[in-house]
């Protein structure tokens, strides 16, 4: 009975710490606009770069000085199919940074936060389409009321919205090549980042020899205090991406999509209570399905483990 119960257990044990990492990554990412915006006079193309290659050395020194973890990278390296998908997750989470960052940096916190409040329907969707994860009722109905305020965001802007549904889709892709992957958190940030940095330092050292580069340069916006935050933009990007890979690895995807909604809320607030944005109606709209969206299937998941947990019984 204890061999039977070991596997159970364990499995459970993984899934809260990877359901407390998913809490942890997206609780960051929703005070990321502090950060980012406190570099506003910064060049955004260069605020990328530097979160790339400070990223880079600091997950490389990390493997440095985890056992084998250099070996690791190397065997990566030469992995054709591992590589690729490394390389294909370094540019869709390299588009998403510098989306996010212009966004933020350009008065449209409001709309990124849309763009992580449509993210985790889209998480949902690739989770069954491409990895075979069964929508009880709860998520059904809970997806289908979210999808209605998103699309009445759209419909009572009478535009596209292009900056959300580019960051949600470059995210929601990123999550699925990570999942499908399921490399070591460390590993596959250290890959990414480290496909992304030669491109990175070659821009950053082209505008510095332009003259236009921020690092150290009051001139260009790069007094003290932002050159600092330029330094430790490696540490603040790499905490929350690894627990997210971290969750990623661990739960399903719909549930690393619905705590997803923990991020945009915090923007969202962010948005309108620190840096005076008003939403408009069609995105009070959508927050609101939103949140009925998350209560149904917060609501739901009793039952739905328990159905789950009866299933093979009835087999």
């Amino acid at each position: 009975m204890d061999t039977i119960r070991a596997p159970e257990a364990a499995r459970r044990n993984a899934g809260l710490a990877g359901t407390l990492a998913a809490f942890a990554a997206y609780g960051m990412w929703g005070l990321f606009p502090l950060y980012w915006k406190r570099l506003a006079s910064v060049d955004a193309l260069q605020i990328l770069c530097h979160r790339i290659v400070w990223s880079a050395l600091l997950t490389l020194v990390l493997l440095a000085f985890r056992k084998g973890g250099l070996r690791e990278l190397h065997g990566l390296a030469r992995s054709g199919k591992r590589l690729a998908a490394a390389a294909l997750a370094s540019a869709l989470i390299s588009v998403n940074w510098g989306l996010y960052i212009w966004a933020v940096n350009s008065g449209k916190v409001a709309d990124s936060s849309l763009g992580y409040f449509i993210n985790p329907l889209l998480s949902i969707a690739l989770g069954a389409i491409f990895l075979g994860e069964r929508l009880d009722r709860g998520t059904k109905t809970a997806v289908a009321v979210a999808t209605l305020g998103v699309a009445f965001a759209g419909f009572y802007s009478g535009r596209l919205p292009w900056i959300s549904l580019a960051l949600a889709g470059t995210f929601g892709f990123y999550g699925l090549v990570k999942k499908k992957a399921g490399l070591d958190p460390l590993l596959g940030l250290a890959a990414e980042t480290l496909i992304a940095a030669p491109f990175a330092l070659a821009w950053l050292v082209l505008e510095h020899g332009a003259g236009r580069g921020a690092f150290g340069s009051p001139a260009n916006g790069g007094g003290g205090t932002e050159t600092a935050m330029l330094f430790l933009a490696g540490i603040v990007t790499a905490l929350p991406l690894l627990a997210f890979a971290f969750a990623a690895n661990r739960i399903p995807l719909q549930r690393l999509g619905f705590i997803q909604y923990l991020s945009p809320t915090g923007q969202l607030a962010l948005g309108v209570l620190v840096y005076g944005e008003r939403p408009d109606l069609g995105r009070v709209g959508a927050f609101g399905a939103v949140a009925v969206a998350v209560a149904i299937y917060a609501g739901t998941r009793r039952q739905a483990a328990a159905a789950a947990s009866a299933a093979p019984a009835k087999r």
